[in-house]
């Protein structure tokens, strides 16, 4: 039985994750972060499951404090490490630099030290981000040149470099995934596609009239979070390290995004969608589209669900969990 170390387990990204290891027998481990209200919600399920209850373990901790990951690492010997935890909202970074850079940047550093001092043996994902591509001109693959946009894409590109630089100066077994937009009905309510999902689903059924949005022109390369997950666990099963992008090769923009996720609730867009420059970012990104032919390549991985079946699959669960709770 293989031992995995999980970051951020309680986020999109980490409870799809440790749903997928905890399928492949894997022993999981998670770390969380102590706040006054319990934020579990996407891997409580996990807790109640007979057949994985007793493989799943939670953690007191936090990326900010190298020596209880060290102390952490030192003790459970993971064969496996994956790094999700981060300040993820970009919009946000530009508000709270200082902390992004802190938890997305020096975090990825404390925990590659702590794992040279104590588990030198494991294998570590990274995960990285298509905001580092910032503004160089899509498609973006793994040779593209770097062009940050903001605090978090800054980040994000120094916990990359600095796990290019634990592979190549400690040789320890070091892989980052460049992973463009992934999304799920599991998305944060403060990302523009689940905020476009749930809006759409409220608007559906009378309890919300207007979404407002920043920037509808925005290219973006939309898939399926499950599928991404999938594609980090195939990183760390390679015979040598590597880096690649994860993305669907396709671009729409918000604007495209919203037309298919209200006409798929029978709504016209434009009667409910206000532009609002408050939720514009003050350098925008004009378009991200991944080019994932390294990955098919190497890995045999490729996206299945693209943005529009996306759009239509995120409205659904969102118009059954508001039917849910407006049922008396």
């Amino acid at each position: 039985m293989k031992t995995a170390l999980i970051t951020g387990i309680t986020g999109q990204d980490g409870s799809y994750l440790a749903e997928l290891l905890l399928s492949m027998g894997y022993d999981v481990h998670g770390l969380v972060r102590r706040t006054s209200s319990i934020n579990r919600y996407r891997i409580d399920q996990l807790s109640r499951d007979p057949l994985v209850a007793d493989r799943i373990h939670l953690h007191y901790g936090d990326v900010t404090d190298g020596l209880a990951l060290t102390s952490l690492l030192k003790w459970l010997q993971p064969d496996e490490i994956y790094n999700l935890a981060a300040q993820s909202h970009v919009k946000v970074s530009f508000e709270l630099p200082e902390y992004t850079a802190n938890v997305d940047a020096l975090g990825a550093l404390r925990i590659l030290e702590a794992m040279r001092i104590s588990c030198p043996g494991a294998r570590f994902y990274q995960a990285s981000s298509s905001e580092m591509f910032g503004s160089a001109a899509p498609p973006q693959c793994e040779t593209t040149v770097f062009k940050p946009r903001s605090p978090y894409a800054a980040a994000k590109l120094f916990a990359h470099w600095t796990t290019v630089n634990y592979r190549e100066a400690y040789g320890l077994w070091t892989a980052s995934g460049i992973l463009f937009n992934h999304e799920s009905p599991r998305r944060g309510e403060n990302f523009v596609t689940r905020k476009i999902s749930l809006a759409v689903a409220k608007i559906r059924l009378g309890v919300q009239e207007k979404l407002h949005l920043g920037n509808l022109g925005a290219i973006r390369d939309w898939g399926y979070a499950p599928e991404y997950v999938k594609g980090m666990w195939l990183m760390l099963q390679q015979d040598e390290p590597s880096d690649f992008v994860l993305g669907t090769g396709t671009r729409r923009t918000v604007e495209q995004f919203c037309a298919v996720a209200f006409e798929h609730a029978g709504l016209t867009w434009q009667d409910h969608v206000v532009t609002d420059r408050d939720y514009e970012r003050p350098t925008e990104v004009s378009a991200l589209v991944g080019d994932a032919r390294h990955a098919a390549t190497a890995l045999g991985w490729k996206a299945e669900t693209h943005a529009d079946e996306l759009a239509r699959l995120m409205v659904d669960e969102d118009t059954r969990q508001m039917e849910r709770l407006l049922r008396p």
